[in-house]
């Protein structure tokens, strides 16, 4: 039976969160704080009591921006632990899970919570604690099923995004952000692994950041010796070194 702390400075999200928590056969008991520095005080009093004392804490469900501490600052406290508590994000903002995973957060739930895809998050970290020492980072998809496809992960759904609607890729260190028309998505898959598997398929380098797709680049752009490409309505910087390449590809295309 997990022992969890929930960690939310906005009262509602909280309540709904301890709710659901405390809905799951495998949560023992459930508490709540309204900001990360109270977290950080009830988690050194349960460890300063031993981890298996009464007020042990497994697992903390942690949202991100609230004021003064934020969420990634405690759990980057919680690193320098001998035996921490697992962390599992919870924050309506995409756009930190790259430090979240880095950080080896168990899962990374985004608002508003479903259940089911905070039961799955529960599962993970029952799964974790039940073997011992603290886990990797959740589960990314790696490997496309086929060449024309790749799973992405939202919301504890997987979805299979075609790479013709791909329009750019930035990268985010061993991370890539997917954009396409209807929004973008996060992958654990590094920029020049993306770069080399979709060669053939009209994607090029245009700056160690960014990968394009040839077919939806609009206009070519040219500003006092800078070059930048507008791609699905994004202006986005040509280094120097790609952009006379670019522009024999773009010159060549049909």
């Amino acid at each position: 039976m997990l022992r969890a702390l929930a960690v939310d400075d906005e009262r509602p999200s909280l309540e709904e969160l301890l709710y659901l928590l405390n809905a799951d056969p495998r949560v023992g008991s459930a508490e709540g704080a309204g900001d990360a520095t109270e977290a950080l005080r009830r988690i050194n009093r349960a460890l300063a009591c031993g981890p298996d004392g009464p007020d042990g804490i497994d697992v903390v469900f942690l949202d991100i921006q609230m004021p003064g501490l934020d969420g990634l600052d405690l759990a980057r406290l919680l690193t320098g632990f001998a035996r921490p508590p697992l962390v599992v994000f919870v924050t309506a903002h995409e756009d930190f899970a790259v430090q979240a995973f880095e950080l080896k957060a168990v899962d990374y739930v985004l608002k508003p919570v479903r259940g089911e895809r905070l039961a799955e998050a529960v599962r993970r970290a029952a799964e974790l604690r039940g073997a011992g020492p603290r886990g990797t980072a959740p589960r990314i998809p790696v490997h496309e099923p086929d060449p024309d496809h790749l799973p992405v992960e939202l919301g504890g759904v997987t979805r299979f995004v075609a790479v013709d609607d791909i329009t750019h890729v930035e990268a985010q260190g061993d991370y890539a952000r997917l954009h396409t028309a209807k929004g973008s998505h996060l992958v654990r898959i590094p920029l020049s692994t993306l770069e080399e598997r979709w060669h053939s398929r009209g994607f090029v380098r245009i700056h160690r950041r960014h990968l394009v797709a040839l077919r939806h680049i609009g206009e070519l752009r040219l500003d006092a010796g800078t070059v930048s490409v507008l791609v699905g309505g994004e202006e986005l910087q040509v280094s120097r070194r790609h952009a006379r390449e670019l522009r024999d590809l773009l010159m060549r295309r049909p």
